[in-house]
């Protein structure tokens, strides 16, 4: 259980991307379209969505989760096993060198997974509550995650992570030793962020070819993940803290010194005045009259997320036997499954169809 490519006997060998690009092709050829979409937020009811949506690639996952309700929650388990089941199907005909790549960058769903089951633990969620909100993309598989989330509480779940020689156990275990001290699990969540950070960017050292491409994309993970921190300590009383202590190593654009001095500023807007210049001025400048009205770094958050999106995708249009079309690929499809659960959402609690055309990424 590693955050590694696993050896097959059917992968390519080498660094031949045609076959993989062919297949990667004709899958993205069936994503859904932006009509479609819009035809989906305009059906009066979840069941007339589930309806449309067994017109789809989606059919066999729904059929499986149907037979236990054709309820929201159904159908937004069966979009989480479609993307799960789309990323290992391109990972089983990639070659090595794009299979140590993508696993790479998937890596960030491990710890994205890790971080929800602490928290639930933390919370005192139920196991089936946690699950809801997994998503087992990375190594780590659904019975691994299962297995973590009927953990007692965030010490079981750490001590699990040990016994089974985890890559993260030696994060967790030092954050966990902080949070016993303090009582803030973002000890622990720092803690596995550094740990990815600095394991994804070794991996990626390389800055040509095919690693190269990645790690571009790489680099603004760490850049999105460094931003979102300086804006949490905004939020947080700063006169005690070291801000060098929260940096990730790794970035494209924002180095320690440049963490450092954001991180000290007093208010949001010198914060964005220092980033004009930066590849992320303008997209946080054009989103900061809705952090005022709503007083919420999720919207600088959601804007960086949506960057990254972008260029992922834009990958799909570079070297056609290079690595960029399998990333563009499963961004796309990534992006496609969150947009369908925004829809689902909304079905289900009610929401006027604008407020979910608003919220819907469409790229």
């Amino acid at each position: 259980m590693s955050p590694g490519p696993t050896s097959r006997p059917d992968r390519p060998g080498g660094k031949d991307y045609g076959y993989a690009n062919a297949r990667i092709r004709g899958m993205r050829s069936r994503l859904l379209t932006r009509a479609f979409l819009d035809d989906l937020v305009d059906t009066p009811d979840i069941q007339q969505f589930i309806l449309k949506l067994q017109q789809t690639e989606y059919a066999q996952d729904l059929e499986e989760t149907l037979v236990h309700g054709r309820d929201a929650a159904a159908v937004d388990e069966a979009l989480k096993n479609d993307m799960v089941h789309t990323y290992q199907r391109v990972l089983r005909f990639l070659n090595d060198e794009a299979a140590y790549i993508v696993t790479t960058l998937l890596g960030r769903w491990d710890v994205f997974n890790l971080k929800t089951i602490i928290r639930g633990k933390h919370m005192h969620l139920t196991a089936a509550d946690i699950r809801e909100g997994l998503l087992p993309a990375g190594q780590l598989t659904t019975v691994d995650l299962e297995a973590l989330s009927l953990a007692e509480d965030v010490r079981a779940v750490v001590d699990t992570a040990v016994t089974w020689g985890l890559p993260f156990a030696s994060a967790m275990r030092e954050g966990f030793a902080r949070f016993t001290q303090t009582g803030d699990l973002s000890d622990i969540e720092l803690s596995l962020d550094r740990y990815y950070a600095d394991w994804a960017a070794k991996r990626l050292s390389k800055s040509r070819g095919n690693i190269g491409t990645a790690k571009r994309i790489l680099g603004i993970q760490i850049d999105t993940m460094n931003l979102v921190m300086v804006f949490r300590l905004q939020k947080a009383d700063t006169e005690s803290i070291l801000p060098d202590q929260f940096f990730l190593e790794g970035g494209a654009a924002i180095t320690r010194p440049l963490f450092v001095e954001l991180s000290k500023f007093s208010d949001v807007d010198e914060v964005l005045d220092r980033l004009r210049g930066t590849p992320y001025g303008k997209l946080l400048d054009d989103v900061a009259v809705k952090y005022i009205e709503e007083n919420s770094i999720a919207v600088f958050e959601r804007a960086l997320e949506d960057f990254l999106m972008r260029r992922a995708l834009s990958l799909g249009t570079g070297d056609p036997l290079g690595i960029g079309i399998g990333i563009s690929y499963l961004w796309a499809k990534q992006n496609e499954i969150t947009n369908l659960r925004i829809i689902v959402r909304g079905k289900a609690v009610g929401m006027p169809v604008d407020r979910v055309r608003r919220d819907l990424i469409l790229v």
